[in-house]
């Protein structure tokens, strides 16, 4: 997407914000000159301002002119040019996003303040008033309004776009001001509460529709992280020795990082290695096998099928409608099993075991696959996906259409190719497979609390519904480790390892995760406060529109999301927390370790559109022919079936 056309979505979504948050402010105003007057419920919000006019005093009616000063429109404006000038002239760089936040904030909550007032038509309070009445009616009060635009903006800056403990009592002292001033007002009988109220909700909508314009997904120009992070040599060990959170007792060193000395704990587990294709790999991303020839043994284009029947999100219609799509492409030997509670993927183990399967289908949602996967990665048996569970992520991410009987015959259609899994480990957790994302915290009590019966009914909005009751979940401490590297210290609220990055919606969580990368993902979600989720929302939502994934590792929306990358991530909490791999979930722990396995799982694929460049070596694969074809190579069966972008559609 080209700069003018992102610059072009950024003001549609502005102008509908402010129509929207104009539209609450009226609404609002109307209800209480209106209705809530009509019934006589106003009588404490005119008593309230009548108390405060009979103990006026000398110093009182000083230093409440003193506030109305520092938000009357004069000040407000000069305060203002004066921040953005400085803003855009002092150095190190122009801060254009900051600029037009501030300026943007006062100006937009000017006008609505100008539109709501003309529309409501309040009059003051019936007291003796200390100031002059301006010609704009009582609801909403202005000042108020423009001093949280502009001392609130500020606090917002100073909070997100600077470093050092100052920024916290310096973001106090301007927070202040804006209620300072709503009581300095209604003392000087200018306006009553539920206007005071107002222009503070004014003040406070106009921050967040400006923020998500300008702020979300601006990368933060100051360091990355705190000093300290990455310690002098001393510092680190001696911080490595009292480390809040170490390995926990018995538990099985770091293979990568461990110190000399370390003695695996009793019991402990040890990651599995890559096997099959990722073995052959050499660990080197991109180092699976192409997929000429017959994979695992099986005919191209027909044979042996095993399916993997999930039996509530496959019902009896949708397994005949499978059945019926094999058979046309030749898969005359087919093999069905069903899930089971306590066996995800059925008897397939024992199935694979005893060999001769040319294709394995797996009919579910992410659960289903990621058990499949477990099986038959590393073998070069073939992977097909029947996606008719909540989530369906890995599918969405290969591309596949979201219809699950289009998918089937898409996949057969198409070719082989060999994807990356990543295999996740833990106090409590054994080495296991996954093909989308592990992660710890926020969303693993989202996917644990979720309604059975509302995702049988919703899909996976069910998930966003129980994701409100963990909106206030503490923040965490915790350690992380890149390939092995030094700790890194941070706080968060989730962390996420991804091996692909696209959510429902196509809504991007991690930019930079492909399966056919060779590396996995991180992200430590940590909002603060109102703002810090809004700013990490709008950053997630408008990234399919501006398409621009982020180009290195580092914090995005004001610090509210940290990404890193590496093959391999290890992950220590202070305390023990839920946990959850490709959509189910895990017991709590303290500990979340992944590595990548790469080109590990050879999967069915669509053939994209002749137009599409040539894929890396490694994804070149044989297409297969339909069962009755004429006997002969087709004239593209050495074409690629690269990996495509995930489907948006949906969105």
């Amino acid at each position: 997407m080209t700069t003018d056309s992102g610059g072009a979505a950024r003001r549609k979504r502005l102008l509908w914000l402010v129509a929207v948050q104009t539209v609450v402010m009226a609404a609002l105003g109307l209800l209480i000159t209106r209705v809530v007057a009509a019934g006589g419920l106003l009588a404490p919000d005119d008593a309230f301002v009548r108390v405060l006019a009979a103990h006026r005093g000398p110093l009182a009616d000083r230093m409440s002119g003193w506030l109305s000063v520092l938000a009357d429109t004069p000040a407000v404006v000069g305060v203002t040019l004066l921040c953005v000038l400085g803003l855009l002239l002092l150095p190190p760089a122009r801060r254009w996003s900051e600029a037009l936040f501030l300026g943007g904030s006062v100006a937009v909550q000017s006008a609505v303040f100008l539109l709501v007032s003309t529309l409501v038509g309040r009059p003051r309070p019936d007291v003796p008033r200390l100031d002059g009445a301006p010609p704009t009616s009582s609801f909403p009060s202005g000042h108020v309004g423009a001093s949280l635009a502009l001392y609130g903006g500020l606090a917002v800056l100073a909070l997100t776009r600077t470093r050092g403990r100052w920024r916290y009592l310096a973001a106090g002292i301007l927070l202040l001001v804006p209620p300072a001033v709503g009581l300095s007002r209604m003392y000087r009988g200018m306006h009553h509460p539920s206007d005071v109220v107002a222009g503070l909700l004014n003040g406070t909508l106009t921050l967040l529709v400006i923020g998500s314009v300008f702020l979300a997904g601006r990368r933060d120009p100051g360091p990355a992280a705190e000093p300290g992070d990455v310690p002098d040599p001393v510092t680190a060990e001696l911080e490595d020795v009292l480390d809040p959170v170490a390995a926990e007792p018995g538990e099985a060193p770091d293979p990568v990082t461990a110190e000399p000395g370390d003695v695996p704990g009793p019991g402990a587990a040890e990651p599995a290695r890559p096997t099959g294709t990722a073995a052959a790999a050499g660990g080197r991303p991109g180092g699976g096998r192409a997929g000429g020839g017959r994979p695992g043994g099986g005919r191209p284009g027909g044979g042996r099928a095993v399916v993997v029947r999930h039996p509530h999100a496959c019902p009896d219609e949708l397994a005949a409608r499978v059945r019926a799509a094999l058979l046309r492409h030749g898969f005359t030997d087919q093999r069905w099993i069903s899930t089971a509670p306590n066996r995800p993927c059925g008897d397939l183990a024992e199935e694979h075991a005893a060999g001769g399967a040319d294709l394995v289908v797996a009919c579910g949602g992410d659960g289903t696959v990621r058990a499949c996967a477990e099986v038959v990665a590393g073998s070069g048996v073939p992977l097909a996906l029947v996606p008719c569970g909540t989530g369906n992520l890995l599918a969405r991410n290969l591309g596949l259409p979201p219809d699950p009987e289009e998918a089937l015959e898409a996949a057969l259609d198409g070719g082989y190719s060999d994807i990356d899994t990543g295999r996740a480990w833990g106090d409590g957790l054994t080495p296991t497979l996954f093909t989308v994302m592990a992660g710890a915290g926020f969303d693993a009590l989202m996917i644990r609390d979720a309604s059975p019966a509302l995702k049988a009914r919703l899909g996976w909005p069910a998930y966003a519904l129980a994701a409100t009751r963990h909106l206030t979940e503490p923040r965490v401490r915790l350690t992380i480790r890149l390939d092995g590297g030094r700790r890194i210290r941070r706080r968060a609220r989730m962390a996420v390892i991804g091996n692909v990055g696209t959510l429902q919606a196509g809504l991007r969580l991690l930019p930079r995760a492909r399966p056919d990368s060779g590396h996995l993902e991180l992200v430590l979600f940590d909002p603060q406060g109102p703002a810090g989720w809004l700013a990490a929302a709008a950053h997630i939502a408008g990234r399919p529109l501006r398409r621009t994934p982020a180009a290195t590792d580092g914090p995005v929306a004001g610090g509210a999301l940290e990404y890193f990358t590496a093959t391999r991530i290890d992950v220590r909490f202070a305390r023990p927390r839920a946990r959850e791999l490709d959509g189910e979930t895990l017991p709590d722990g303290a500990r979340l370790t992944a590595a990548v396995e790469p080109a590990a799982l050879r999967v069915r694929l669509p053939r994209p559109p002749a137009a599409t460049p040539p894929p890396p070596a490694f994804l070149r694969t044989t297409a297969p022919r339909r069962a009755g074809a004429a006997t002969g190579p087709p004239a593209d069966a050495r074409a690629p079936v690269p990996l495509r972008a995930p489907r948006t559609a949906d969105r």
